[in-house]
């Protein structure tokens, strides 16, 4: 995977076509230029483009700003706008924080309860017997169901938890939290 620099209009505009949570730039690019496979053979056998050795390292490093841009991506995203509700929008965040750490995001959940009842499980009963009116909801792309019967402020601190397990910047978790 090679890295670019593009201007932030740009990238903007790019985030703008996202169709679904966790769709990458590269993909986006390719569905709007309409790159095949066999496109990228025809091209990689004509153009030789010259490593840059000094950046080798720093795709190595982008693992953090990937998991920074993804979840900017989300929260400029249609998908996200369109949510008249925090409760789905709650839940387009936790599929992609899944998406973008699944180990943190395990780690994170293990640890999460209330003072009568779970918020996380691998299955609704689990969820409805842990609690009254629990309102268990499947976290899509996810082995995970979450309880959505809490408050907003309930909501904001497990997305919060989640996100410092999974070392996401202080700012960003701020953020996130403020567009439920």
């Amino acid at each position: 995977m090679k890295t670019i620099e593009i201007d932030d209009d740009l990238y903007r505009y790019i985030a703008s076509h996202t169709q679904h949570i966790g769709e990458s730039a590269s993909e986006i690019l390719r569905r709007m230029l309409q790159v095949t496979e066999q496109t990228l053979l025809t091209a990689e056998s004509s153009v030789v483009i010259p490593e840059a050795a000094p950046k080798a390292k720093a795709v190595n490093d982008k693992k953090p700003a990937e998991r920074v841009r993804a979840v900017r991506e989300l929260l400029l995203s249609d998908e996200y706008a369109e949510q008249k509700r925090a409760v789905n929008r709650f839940m387009l965040i936790l599929s992609t924080l899944y998406q973008l750490d699944t180990e943190a995001f395990a780690q994170a959940t293990q640890s999460m309860q209330g003072r009568t009842r779970l918020y996380f499980a691998g299955d609704e009963l689990t969820l409805l017997q842990s609690g009254n009116h629990t309102k268990p909801k499947h976290i899509a792309h996810t082995p995970y169901w979450v309880i959505t019967n809490t408050n907003t402020g309930r909501k904001c601190s497990m997305i919060e938890h989640i996100m410092q397990t999974m070392k996401l910047p202080q700012e960003l978790t701020d953020k996130v939290c403020g567009t439920l």
